[in-house]
């Protein structure tokens, strides 16, 4: 790795970001103020500490504390500012940051080739925005530019909260307040080829199916093999377009390129986010076979973002792909995730039938499934108060996630391990008293 040790733990000074200066409000009384009480009370009870510094593994916050990140929702599979993503962003910066939009930009063609290069066979035509769920709905406009205006998805499926993408999230909390969404939208159950069998047959030649290889805000949930090639087959039998969202378990996460990798699967879409940023820049993309790209392809203006395949966004996806060729991040993150996902276990291993019910994982997406929702929140909590983040699961509220970085090294991997121990002790005793 070309990683700096992290600094030290010091006190920041004036001249960090983000460190309030005496006299003016804290950043929770500005979240308070400006942002939104909800969120102000939910940082008071992760300690109040604001996140003002970061590379590697490490977060630093602005009391002086240095937090390993094993959480991130997925984005950081290259860490915090990795150097080589953060050269290729800082030259496009002081060349050119942000396009005219109305000649050729190179860097975006450069970005788009780099990352066909690794998706699956055929899926040559690359689409830029800026966010997982602007992956999404780029993907159900395509789908209704062929005439696929219903939508099949999964129950515990995450595909984002903007409106279209909300209509594929399976979770009522999110949804309800928001109804109605859009029309013709059916759930099925994820890994019963069955169910979806069922789902298509009376949408022949106009579905959608949409649908993640590992469901990440679902809890880490993976389905028996076979699954993917199933559903596969049966999008081709009925003339359904399957729309793959990749955009957490891609780019390496689950140490494959991409979750369909494992069976050899080919969709008509893969959505791509949340790794392709390098850490970095946000950017997500939907790559699509020719076919079914053809609509965006004709009309230019058909589907566009002020924003989208800005420079500075796809010189961090450019350096993104070429460093994870450089440094064989997959690879990494498959060897990594299996020594991870072994020591999880072990730690787990006192708790198993009673405060956890089951570890699972592939690559670098691990959930620890427990017996009940609340241990969740204390254990996030211990582990915080510990110095290290995780994730819960947006969709599965009795699943701890963790999602660590490809470079993490022997000490950060001991070091969590043994915290993680620390914090299930405690967490049990507090869940027994």
């Amino acid at each position: 790795m070309t990683f700096s040790p992290p600094a030290p733990r010091t006190a920041p000074d004036a001249s960090t970001p983000g460190t309030a200066v005496p006299g003016e409000p804290g950043v929770v009384e500005l979240y308070q103020r400006h942002i939104g009480s909800g969120r102000a009370v939910m940082g008071r009870v992760m300690g109040g500490m604001a996140e003002v510094r970061s590379e590697g593994c490490w977060i630093h916050t602005d009391d002086g504390r240095r937090f390993l990140n094993f959480g991130g929702y997925g984005v950081f599979l290259l860490g915090h500012r990795h150097p080589a993503v953060v050269e290729a962003v800082h030259r496009q910066i002081d060349a050119h940051p942000l396009a005219s939009r109305v000649f050729l930009e190179p860097v975006a063609a450069h970005a788009a080739q780099a990352l066909a290069a690794h998706t699956p066979p055929g899926l040559d035509h690359v689409h830029f925005v800026n966010s997982g769920a602007e992956a999404t709905e780029a993907a159900l406009k395509l789908a209704r530019a062929h005439g696929r205006n219903a939508v099949i998805t999964t129950r515990k499926g995450f595909h984002g909260k903007t409106l279209g993408a909300l209509s594929a999230t399976a979770n009522a909390t999110y949804q309800t307040p928001f109804l109605p969404l859009l029309p013709d939208v059916t759930q099925v159950e994820f890994g019963d080829a069955t169910d979806l069998r069922q789902a298509l047959a009376s949408r022949r030649d106009r579905a959608c199916v949409i649908l993640e290889p590992v469901q990440g805000e679902g809890g880490v949930r993976i389905p028996e093999p076979g699954y993917l090639r199933e559903m596969a087959a049966l999008c081709r039998e009925f003339g359904a377009l399957l729309v793959v969202d990749e955009i957490q378990t891609g780019m390496g996460r689950l140490g494959t390129w991409w979750g369909v990798d494992a069976e050899d699967v080919r969709p008509d879409v893969l959505l791509i986010g949340k790794g392709l940023s390098g850490g970095v820049v946000p950017i997500a993309a939907m790559a699509a076979t020719a076919d079914a790209y053809r609509p965006f392809g004709q009309d230019p203006y058909l589907h566009t973002s002020t924003f989208g395949a800005s420079p500075i966004a796809c010189a961090a996806a450019l350096a993104t792909v070429r460093t994870m060729e450089r440094e064989n991040t997959v690879a990494r993150a498959a060897a990594l995730g299996s020594r991870i996902l072994a020591g999880v276990r072990e730690v787990c291993a006192p708790y198993d039938g009673g405060l956890v019910r089951d570890v699972r994982g592939r690559g670098l997406l691990i959930g620890i499934e427990f017996s009940a929702e609340r241990a969740v929140g204390e254990l996030l909590l211990e582990l915080i108060a510990r110095d290290v983040l995780v994730n819960h699961s947006l969709n599965s509220t009795h699943v701890l996630r963790l999602t660590p970085p490809a470079v993490a090294d022997d000490a950060a991997l001991g070091l969590f391990l043994s915290t993680l121990a620390e914090a299930l002790r405690a967490t049990a005793a507090r869940m027994a008293a």
